[in-house]
């Protein structure tokens, strides 16, 4: 059995491996760059905090601040008058840095396999990797997009070499789901405050738009503390206890859910209207769900 001290320091231990991982220094960050052939890199370093965030991005810091946005370091490479800005932004955790990616994917950019996901074009790139997501622009009038992936691939392989999507995105099935939708919100989830880390992925079905989803209650306790509200919400008086619910949404619709330990599944329909086959779609996403230790 091992004594007190010893718990102490495996925790010590434990607490040094993750913040290596994912809480690298801004001067750490700058020694990851790559040479660039033709670029030097500035010796500017700027270093922006959830206080002074709106001062750099303005308008787009709130959504940053949501997503549990801790720190954002500035590098830049210059060539006469053309620069490119590295801003590298650290999240509470890696799903954190996933759900800030998410929210600023667009489908209209190459998706690239650099850190957990990639997307980019000649005039930018950005990507999760560890608890980061990365974003780098450029005022160049010429295509970059190799420059731009040096760069990334260089950050990517010294932040998390094996970075990936969170596991809980993992369990969405592909069959009808719409390439690179899936996401992460903290809270508000079809504008339900209660419905907090939630994961979801767009589908289509029939012609229908659909949205499972996935929420990390953290525990058992937690997640009857999220259907009571819910049910309390719809002014429903049903038993709570772990299996299935259909909660009548008054905003969104029926709104089908399984409760499993720690996690509630549920299924969307954007239209509002009835899903068919509802228990054989959320039956799937069930049994891909983690083991619970």
């Amino acid at each position: 059995m091992k004594s007190f001290h010893q718990y102490v320091i495996l925790w010590f231990v434990s607490l040094f491996f993750t913040f290596s991982l994912f809480a690298q220094t801004p001067e750490e960050l700058k020694s990851y760059l790559p040479a660039i052939s033709g670029w030097s890199l500035s010796g500017e370093l700027e270093v922006f905090n959830p206080d002074n965030l709106f001062d750099r991005i303005n308008g787009a810091a709130p959504l940053f601040i949501e997503n549990n946005f801790r720190e954002m370091t500035s590098l830049e490479y210059k060539k006469g008058d053309d620069y490119i800005t590295i801003q590298a932004y650290r999240h509470a955790t890696p799903e954190d840095a996933f759900g800030m990616y998410a929210a600023e994917r667009s489908g209209e950019q190459t998706i690239y396999p650099i850190g957990g996901e990639a997307q980019g074009d000649g005039q930018n790139l950005s990507f999760f990797v560890g608890a980061m997501y990365i974003k780098i622009r450029s005022n160049s009038a010429d295509d970059l997009s190799q420059t731009f992936q040096t760069i990334g691939k260089a950050l990517a392989g010294k932040i998390a070499p094996d970075a990936t999507y969170p596991p809980l995105v993992k369990c969405f099935p592909a069959e009808g789901k719409i390439p690179y939708s899936e996401a992460y919100i903290t809270s508000g989830y079809i504008g339900h405050e209660f419905l907090k880390a939630v994961y979801f992925a767009r589908y289509e079905k029939g012609g229908q738009p659909l949205q499972y989803f996935i929420v990390d209650a953290k525990s058992a306790e937690g997640a009857k503390e999220v259907i009571t509200k819910y049910l309390r919400f719809s002014d429903q008086s049903l038993e709570v206890s772990e299996g299935d619910f259909l909660i009548k949404d008054k905003y969104n619709g029926d709104i089908p859910l399984v409760w499993k330990g720690r996690y509630i599944i549920g299924l969307w329909n954007e239209d509002g209207a009835a899903t068919p086959d509802v228990g054989a779609l959320l039956q799937t996403l069930v049994e891909n769900l983690p083991k619970e230790q």
